[in-house]
């Protein structure tokens, strides 16, 4: 996933999500409504969790260290991970608990009764240009994926963070609107009661989604299925290999990728040999995949088969990667 582009989306909701939150209270301020406050408090969690995306970013480039001697790429979920966490509590659970409060005691807008109104259509205006400018720079890296198979296959996590943030941010704003307009409509609080509950369970949903990708990501996920295949031709284009025994691949970060592979190797080859094959094979390795920071080649001979016999790698498929 493009680094430059993940930030730019990032960026581009921050600038939004700040303008937005300072128009939507000051619309709280001069109304009361709930609805307005639930999506106020919404985008100030947003604005927050970008800052949160920008800072693991920027921690997870220090160089490795001899405590973390992979680096710290892996910073940048633990942050994603903390954002799901603030849409949860600080968006989801305040939302329902602002719009359950509205409820047992509602009331009408009865002053400046059009401006959220007004700010709505505006804040939905500034997040269609966020969704749109998230989803632009999704499209440079996603391919042909599917946006739920991008969104669950993504190794970086700012993009797809934004793109669920921004529509939670979008449905918000339509609910938020329904329940202020019903509001205004039959002068019955309920609504706007009614319109901040639906804010939160929405939030609540988004960021249990958040979360499961997340903690996938914090465990650790192997390689995509197309570098997989990209490593597999690598190893297997050595002459001097065999075939391989079997091979993993983990994410260390983002844009790092950890490769550990037990290769079948002659056993009339010297060391010398043995070793240049393996240099070579980690040369072809970087070239496919430049993401393949540390590769671990393991050479063995191949026991279960025959000797002198030797598969012939034209139609050999890459082992499972587990």
């Amino acid at each position: 996933m493009s680094a430059e582009g993940g930030t730019k989306a990032v960026v581009a909701a921050l600038l939004a999500n700040t303008g937005i939150a300072v128009t939507k209270f000051l619309a709280f301020l001069l109304t009361a409504s709930s609805s307005m406050l639930a999506e106020s408090i919404h985008s100030v969690a947003d604005a927050g969790n970008q800052v949160l995306l920008l800072v693991g970013k920027k921690r997870s480039q220090r160089a490795a260290s001899e405590l973390h001697p992979f680096g710290y790429g892996r910073e940048r979920y633990i942050y994603g991970f903390i954002v799901s966490i603030v849409l949860f509590s600080v968006g989801g659970l305040f939302a329902l608990y602002e719009g359950w409060h509205k409820i047992q005691d509602p009331h009408g807008i009865d002053s400046w009764r059009w401006v959220p109104v007004a700010v709505l259509v505006v804040a939905l205006v500034l997040e269609s240009l966020s969704f749109r400018t998230a989803i632009l720079e999704a499209n440079h890296v996603r391919g042909g994926a599917s946006w739920t198979s991008f969104i669950r296959r993504a190794r970086s996590p700012e993009l797809p963070v934004i793109l669920l943030e921004d529509l939670a941010a979008l449905l918000g704003l339509v609910l938020a609107l329904v329940g202020v307009s019903l509001t205004l409509v039959t002068d019955n609080g309920v609504w706007d009661g009614v319109g901040s509950i639906a804010i939160g369970v929405l939030l609540v949903c988004v960021a249990i989604v958040l979360a499961v990708e997340m903690k996938s990501l914090l465990i650790g996920e192997s390689a995509t299925s197309e570098n997989v295949e990209q490593i597999h031709r690598a190893i297997a284009a050595e002459p001097r290999v065999d075939r391989i025994i079997h091979m993993k691949t983990l994410h260390i970060g983002p844009e790092e990728l950890l490769v550990a592979a037990k290769i079948a190797v002659s056993g009339s080859d010297s060391a010398a040999d043995v070793a240049t094959a393996i240099n070579a094979a980690e040369a072809r390795i970087r070239e496919a995949v430049p993401i393949a920071r540390a590769i671990y080649l393991e050479p063995d001979l191949d026991r279960a088969r025959p000797a002198g016999e030797r598969e012939s790698r034209a139609g050999a498929r890459p082992a499972e990667n587990s």
